[in-house]
């Protein structure tokens, strides 16, 4: 049943020849640079930001890095526990991004995107949550879009957040205080030339 479900739902969303050139040239940007804000939101709220939050959003930093960890081996595991092959390897619907013809459940991008939307959805403002969230689910449509997934891996890459930001809250209650000691001190061992000169806040 739920292959069925899977399949009828993919070819709803799928692209084909008759789809506009423009609308295929945005899904492939979508589905292929988008992903570029995870470590761009990394860099800008560890070094930036307003002093008296900082420390929180670091601490947001680290706690997003344990569930994508936990997240990213989950997704590894169910990947080699239930082998799903893409829809371009079925021969089923149409294929407009090149990728190589591995496992595609979970997807890794939506395993990625949705770990970060649902951290800053839990541990920094519903509204910035919302707004990945968006970005989630637009990167996850791209990607069934142009015939790469099944819709059923971005549901799996949403659960495996799921897994991964509770795993992550439970790990930062026993261990979260001298984690972001450590890594506090081995950042401003590392950049203390650029604290210094006030390029990073420290």
């Amino acid at each position: 049943m739920l292959e069925n479900i899977n399949t009828s739902l993919f070819s709803f969303i799928n692209a084909t020849p008759d789809s506009a050139q423009w609308i295929i040239d945005l899904a492939i940007f979508i589905a292929k640079d988008m992903i570029t804000v995870v470590p761009l939101l990394v860099m800008i709220l560890w070094l930036w930001g307003p002093r008296n939050q900082v420390c929180a959003q670091r601490q947001l930093i680290i706690k997003m890095a344990i569930a994508l960890i936990v997240s990213l081996a989950v997704s590894w595991i169910m990947g080699h526990l239930f082998p799903h092959d893409r829809p371009f390897v079925d021969h089923v619907g149409y294929n407009f991004l090149h990728h190589a013809a591995d496992d595609s459940f979970p997807s890794d991008h939506g395993t990625v995107i949705f770990t970060v939307a649902l951290a800053f959805l839990f541990w920094h403002r519903i509204w910035s949550g919302a707004i990945l969230m968006v970005l989630a689910v637009t990167i996850a449509w791209s990607r069934v879009y142009l015939g790469v997934h099944w819709p059923l891996d971005m549901v799996g890459g949403l659960l495996v957040a799921m897994i991964g930001c509770l795993s992550a809250q439970m790990v930062w209650q026993k261990y979260g205080a001298s984690l972001y000691r450590t890594l506090q001190t081995c950042y401003r061992i590392c950049f203390a030339l650029p604290i210094r000169k006030g390029w990073v806040r420290d």
